[in-house]
């Protein structure tokens, strides 16, 4: 053709040519050739062949995975009997998490591509229905297929689950909502249809369509995915998305957007959850630490396993009576703790005495007695603790208060100020410790409460029993006996033997009354548990500890839940009590140390049951004696003594060993060391060195002199560190005694060495001679003044009265100062030749 157009190109298109007769001839004979007709390509879905799978746990999956392969051949083989348009499958490809499968197909259609594909699909739909269905993974159902649109997007993206809500994008101009609507509507009923909104630049515009069902959402973004929607201007390419019904992050941005709605309810639901649920648990455990419910040694099978295995195997010795293994200083605060315990509480007993006077032993005897549950506290435990979260932990170990959730604690101070620059204001999560220890003790005291009434309920039923054990007959006999005597010998009176009869009656009711009204106070007291608070004000014991434990004490003796027995080393620990219980005093129980008759008969009873014979000489009772009666030192004696040690060398060792302690404790390691003692090494050595020589010193005059001065602080650290011991009478200090009996030869061989006194002197000398030199200076000082003012003085008698008074006494105080300095000076020169006499 282009060769022909090339030669008739130099025609003039105004000119035609013609052809011979013959041959238009031949060219209108020849036949027209067939036009083929050509082969197109096209898909359709088939649905509801497969579950939908709903999200990533869906199980589902697995149960169809083994038979997709039988599903697929099925599907294919059905939909090869359609011939419309000599249709051919070429391929089946399942999308299992929609749920459908993709049928690819070729045909040949002449005409209009949409009518052929329309007259397929429904060549498609009548075979599924003629033949009774298709398999699929719920059995034979008739599904529904549709001609794909678009071009689709097989993706199996398990974090992306199908919805009933489809996001529609476009990549072009907006597409209309009618468009939107006609396009979507064919696939089941629409519930809501969006106008598409700004969106940032960049971003494809889109609207939301919601489906009321979740197979037409998933039809309709199978089929419509990737389909070209004309439009005003231009074409716009559709992609669509499932939507999440709740979008990502919509909580989150509705808790960020109003917390002061969200917050607030919050910690009501967490407080209401602790209340319902935790505080009903740890008044159980604490119950249950009370009545020893987890306690193996309480249950029935081992207690029988025991009297039956060990017991028969190793014989138990025969314990001394009571009143043998005490010394008689001890029985009046023993008889003082039963009485207590005797009666229904209305005070606190404060137990007081020395360390090592026997005061927990006691205690524990007071308590085996008593038979009655009892929680002890120890307040030099919770004082090792090194956080405020180990202290609440520490007392709820202790009292059974279970759970606690001590790490929440620095969590909870997050959130308080997080709520601060939220909403202005602290959320209140977060508790002090002081809230913590008290919730925990008032968990405790109701856990008392209810321990008592089931103490009760359990004795009043033994009593109960007990009395209808009885046998009846023989009280039916005795009074039927009675009856009959009387009325023998009054038989000729029935006037007088009637008012008799009423009278007996009557005061036996107001017996049996006043018997009933005993027994019943017996069981309330019986049924009280005993409160034991250990070490109360003792070394490093935190303010707040001993504060909320004072007033705890005073809440459960005032309302008579329990008893309360508080110990401590020292009287004066009694102040916080005292000021928790305003109204009543406290019921003070003392212990000291033995006599010397005592300690010496204790000491020989103890190496006797170790089976020690030991007789012992004038020089050894002496030695025992410097002892004392405090028992822990009695006890480091005995132990050494059964080593092998003679009782000579035993108490020597007890010395130095005291020796060692206290020059470490009084006046440290080195100077550093000394610095943090709220005493100074001056202060110490001049109560050493007077303890040394007396057994007791008046306290004032130690108060008044140097180097207190008045000061009564380091005097009271002193007691507190158990170096010394402050007696009071009348309520007011009188005497000071070294901390324990053997403190007094401590203090005595301590002083008599001669390198430390040296040292010790000289420091102490040192001072002496610094405020003996201010003194001078100060007095040289004023009488340079004084001597101003007599040359410039008018009259006579202004000179020579005040003045030459005053300067008189000031150079009396220069000379003693000048005296005292020089003999401070000769002192500490024969203190140096003493050290470096023993230096060498």
């Amino acid at each position: 053709m282009l060769m022909l157009r090339r030669a008739l190109g130099s025609f003039p298109r105004r000119h035609t040519i013609r052809l011979a007769s013959s041959h238009r001839e031949s060219w209108n004979n020849t036949e027209a050739p067939e036009v083929p007709v050509p082969e197109r390509e096209g898909r359709v879905f088939v649905d509801t062949v497969f579950p939908v799978l709903l999200g990533k746990l869906d199980f589902r999956r697995y149960f169809v995975e083994s038979r997709k392969n039988t599903l697929l051949t099925s599907l294919k083989e059905r939909f090869k009997n359609v011939k419309t348009h000599d249709l051919q499958i070429l391929s089946v490809d399942s999308h299992l998490k929609d749920g459908g499968v993709f049928v690819h197909f070729k045909y040949k259609a002449p005409g209009e591509e949409e009518q052929a594909l329309k007259s397929i699909e429904e060549s498609l739909r009548k075979e599924a229905r003629d033949n009774g269905g298709i398999a699929t993974w719920l059995g034979s159902r008739i599904p529904n297929i549709w001609l794909v649109r678009g071009s689709p997007w097989t993706e199996d993206i398990i974090g992306r689950s199908a919805s009933g809500i489809l996001k529609v994008s476009f990549e072009g101009p907006d597409v209309p909502e009618e468009t939107l609507y006609r396009v979507f509507r064919p696939y089941g009923r629409i519930e809501e249809l969006t106008h598409a909104t700004p969106v940032p630049a960049g971003t494809q515009r889109f609207s939301m369509i919601h489906f009321n069902r979740l197979g037409s959402a998933t039809v309709a973004r199978n089929v419509i995915y990737g389909m070209e929607v004309p439009t005003p201007g231009g074409p716009t390419r559709l992609r669509i998305s499932y939507t999440s019904p709740i979008e990502a992050h919509v909580v989150r941005d509705w808790i960020t957007n109003h917390p002061k709605i969200f917050l607030p309810v919050l910690f009501f639901l967490i407080g209401t959850l602790t209340y319902t649920i935790f505080d009903p648990i740890r008044v159980l455990t604490v119950e249950a630490k009370l009545l020893d419910w987890f306690d193996l040694k309480e249950f029935k099978v081992y207690k029988w396993l025991r009297a039956n295995t060990l017991e028969r195997l190793y014989s138990k010795s025969e314990s001394l009576p009571a009143d043998k293994q005490i010394w008689k200083e001890r029985e009046d605060a023993e008889r003082g703790i039963q009485a207590y315990l005797s009666d229904l509480p209305s005070t606190v007993t404060f137990v007081h005495g020395p360390q090592g006077s026997g005061k927990s032993t006691m205690i524990a005897s007071a308590l085996k007695s008593a038979e009655r549950k009892s929680l002890i506290i120890d307040c030099h435990e919770l004082s090792k603790a090194s956080s405020d979260a180990q202290l609440v932990a520490g007392l709820a170990k202790q009292t059974g208060y279970w759970p606690i959730f001590s790490f929440l604690n620095s969590m909870n101070n997050l959130i308080d100020l997080a709520s601060v620059g939220l909403i202005g204001q602290k959320a209140g999560l977060s508790r002090s410790v002081d809230e913590q220890l008290q919730q925990i003790l008032d968990t405790v005291a109701l856990a008392l409460r209810n321990v008592s009434e089931e103490q009760h309920k359990d004795i009043a039923k033994k009593i109960q029993t007990r009395e209808h054990n009885k046998p009846a007959e023989q009280s039916d006999k005795a009074e039927n006996s009675r009856n009959e005597e009387s009325q023998n010998e009054k038989g000729n009176t029935p006037d007088i033997d009637q008012k008799q009869a009423q009278e007996s009656q009557t005061s036996s009711t107001k017996a049996r009354k006043k018997k009933e009204k005993d027994v019943t106070e017996i069981q309330a007291v019986e049924a009280l548990p005993i409160v034991v608070i250990r070490n109360f004000a003792g070394k490093a014991v935190r303010e707040d500890l001993l504060d909320g434990l004072a007033q705890w004490a005073a809440k459960l003796a005032e309302n008579q839940i329990a008893h309360v027995i508080v110990i401590s080393d020292n009287r004066e620990n009694s102040k916080k009590l005292a000021k928790a219980l305003q109204s009543k005093p406290l019921n003070f129980v003392a212990l000291y140390d033995a006599d010397e008759a005592s300690a010496l008969a204790f000491v020989q009873e103890k190496l006797h049951e170790a089976d020690v014979n030991v007789t012992m000489s004038r020089e050894e009772k002496t030695y025992v004696q410097r002892l004392g009666g405090r028992s822990v030192d009695l006890e480091s004696l005995i132990n050494k003594v059964r080593t092998g040690m003679d009782v000579k060398e035993a108490v020597e060792d007890i010395i130095s060993r005291g020796v060692g302690e206290l020059r470490k404790n009084a006046f440290g390691d080195d100077a550093e060391d000394a610095k943090n003692l709220p005493w100074t090494r001056g202060q110490a050595w001049t109560l050493l060195n007077l303890l040394s020589k007396n057994s007791e010193v008046p306290y004032h005059q130690v108060l008044l002199d140097y180097p207190f001065k008045g000061d009564e602080a380091p005097l009271r650290s002193m007691e507190h560190a158990e170096l010394i011991t402050i007696a009071t009478r009348d309520g007011r200090p009188t005497v000071i005694r070294p901390g324990k009996p053997v403190y007094r030869w401590v203090f005595e061989r301590l002083v008599n060495d001669p390198i430390f006194r040296a040292t010790q002197e000289i420091e102490f000398n040192n001072r002496l001679v610094s405020i003996a030199e201010t003194t001078i200076q100060a007095s040289e000082e004023e009488l340079l003044k004084l001597a101003e003012i007599a040359k410039h003085g008018s009259s006579s008698w202004l000179s020579g009265d005040p003045l030459s008074k005053r300067s008189l006494y000031l150079m009396k105080k220069v000379m003693e100062s000048e005296r005292k300095l020089e003999s401070l000076e000769r002192k500490n020169t024969e203190l140096k030749k003493t050290l470096s006499k023993f230096s060498t």
